[in-house]
């Protein structure tokens, strides 16, 4: 084990590595990879759908008070974007402005669990269960976090 793993990692590993065509070589990947990411397809698994930034910390923030852990984010470099894991198939039917969707067809971009990166990083680490974010509770933190900006923006001049 890397001095950098975290204890959890290796479940987490072999829960997102088994989504890839060939898993040794994704788990191979993430050992040489200087910059500790590999590439695995969404769709499979899971879907991504991402959020821009300055939406998507508030509505983290909202889903962490409704559910004890909620699934796997990954946020990108400099935070602009938020990637919350839902369940396969929820991109293809996901309809909200601004909100992208990583599904059958696409790749995304993985750190590896538990490992600072230079670019893309966990904010919410798979802990190897497959546990998701229910798509009904992000629309519902995603309205929530909008109303508080709202909110906030209304209040400033």
């Amino acid at each position: 084990m890397n001095r950098s793993d975290h204890p959890g990692a290796k479940p987490a590993v072999e829960w997102l590595a088994s989504v890839a065509p060939d898993p040794d070589a994704c788990r191979w990947e993430w050992e040489r990879n200087p910059l500790g990411v590999a590439l695995l397809p969404a769709g499979r698994s899971w879907d991504v759908l991402i959020l821009p930034g300055e939406l998507g910390h508030p509505t983290l923030e909202v889903l962490a008070r409704l559910v004890e852990r909620p699934g796997p984010v990954l946020a990108d470099f400099g935070d602009s974007r938020l990637g919350f894991f839902v369940p396969a198939g929820t991109a293809a039917r996901w309809l909200g402005t601004g909100v992208r969707g990583a599904g059958r067809g696409t790749w995304i971009v993985v750190p590896y669990p538990g490992r600072a990166t230079g670019g893309v990083r966990w904010l919410v680490p798979p802990d190897g269960s497959g546990e998701l974010t229910d798509p009904v509770l992000l629309e519902l933190a995603m309205h929530e976090a909008a109303a508080g900006l709202a909110r906030q923006g209304g209040r400033n001049p």
